[in-house]
């Protein structure tokens, strides 16, 4: 056995296993084990009910509010079992601190970590707090209603019913976020060129509606992701990425990301696909298989994910990560997720139709993909065989209509059509 986020091994009783109670009950819970060493191997404690008194008596005396834990004593190794529980009554303090994970060390949470924590034990989500401003107008909200719901009339009753506004606290973060002008941050978008030293374009769209800050992006997605071919006397539109991927991730970074982060969504552009990074991780309470399965669905921005759906911005909660794997069915190259403590990264390929290639060919493919001609000597390094099985895969990809030949002899060069 190895040390994990989750998991902590404990040769000895010190205090210094409160930090991780304090750390588990805070966030996903997790097992502590008495009389193993750092390295898994069992050592056993010489009277294991003394200890486990011990350990009981540390945590009641120890830990603020009252923690919810079990105790068992494995007779067969004389080992004791902490089990800790994510508890409801955040946050769980030891000596007056807050402690959370980082891998697999127990740290003091920060300033802005501690506040999440006192108001998810109150049940409290930043986008339910009072807006720091509240002169706010919503001509763009109001728009869009009456484009898609056909809404007539729009008043503070509208908005209670979208639940951004209340008698007590006037407007919400959530309405902040959505009013035409505000304090929050946005999306950076960034075009490159043939590497990330050259950047043809930046725009920059924050202290807007967040309903005008996706539509800005998408605009700006049109510009360099699709075109139109002329077919006959017929304009035919050409994405080189699926739209309905790159919407499906831009909103979902502006639904589930943190916004009590001065950060912005940053979304990177390249000739061969686009990154989304959203800042916050994922919301407590559910599991990198269970976000990138669809399995599960926590919502951090629950009221601004309720007008995103009204709206038809997004079809059914938490469906985003399944549809965008769904428009690349069909393609040779899949999305790619990625997902840290404080960010979540969307990378979403140009789309090339998968033309039941072998796995020999997709490993060419890959590497013809990221340039636009390619001599076969710079092939050869970065494949698993011989230049004359290289030579072969190529005339084969040729012949599917996958790559095109440019030149004769030692300078026949190869690129995707």
């Amino acid at each position: 056995m190895r040390e994990t986020r989750t998991l902590e091994f404990k040769e000895t009783i010190t205090n210094t296993f409160l930090k991780t109670v304090s750390a588990f009950s805070n966030y996903d819970g997790g097992t502590i084990f008495f009389g193993i060493d750092d390295d898994g191997n069992i050592k056993g404690l010489s009277d294991v009910k003394r200890s486990c008194l011990d350990i009981e008596n540390k945590i009641n005396d120890s830990i603020s509010p009252q923690p919810n834990y079990t105790l068992e004593i494995q007779n067969i190794d004389q080992t004791i079992k902490l089990t800790v529980k994510s508890g409801v009554q955040k946050p769980y303090l030891y000596k007056s601190k807050a402690y959370k994970r980082n891998d697999t060390a127990t740290i003091e949470v920060d300033t802005l970590e501690f506040s999440r924590l006192i108001l998810e034990g109150k049940n409290i989500r930043f986008e339910e707090l009072p807006c720091k401003e509240q002169e706010l107008s919503f001509e763009i909200l109001y728009n869009k209603l009456k484009e898609s719901i056909q809404i007539e009339t729009f008043n503070q009753d509208t908005l209670k019913t979208l639940n951004l506004y209340d008698n007590d606290n006037g407007y919400n973060n959530a309405a902040g976020i959505l009013a035409d002008k505000n304090h929050f941050p946005g999306i950076d978008i960034m075009k490159f060129g043939e590497n990330i030293s050259i950047i043809q374009k930046r725009s920059t769209f924050e202290n807007i509606s967040v309903l005008e800050v996706y539509e800005k992006s998408i605009d700006v997605f049109r510009d360099y992701y699709q075109y139109e071919v002329i077919q006959g006397a017929e304009r035919k539109k050409v994405e080189k990425i699926p739209e309905a991927a790159f919407r499906e991730a831009i909103a979902n970074a502006l639904i589930h990301r943190a916004w009590d982060v001065e950060s912005q969504i940053r979304v990177l552009m390249f000739e061969d696909r686009i990154e989304v990074v959203s800042p916050g991780g994922l919301p407590s309470g559910i599991t990198e298989e269970e976000y990138l399965s669809g399995k599960l669905s926590v919502l951090r921005n629950r009221n601004l994910a309720n007008v995103f759906y009204r709206l038809g911005f997004v079809e059914i909660f938490g469906t985003g990560i399944t549809r965008i794997k769904q428009f690349y069915e069909e393609g040779l190259i899949k999305p790619d997720f990625e997902v840290s403590e404080n960010t979540i990264k969307i990378v979403l390929p140009i789309f090339e139709k998968n033309l039941n290639l072998t796995e020999d060919e997709r490993t060419i493919y890959k590497i013809l993909s990221k340039t636009i001609l390619k001599p076969i000597s710079e092939i050869t390094p970065y494949v698993p065989f011989g230049k004359s099985k290289t030579a072969q895969l190529l005339k084969d990809m040729g012949q599917k209509g996958v790559v095109s030949v440019k030149g004769k002899g030692r300078g026949t060069k190869y690129t995707i059509k």
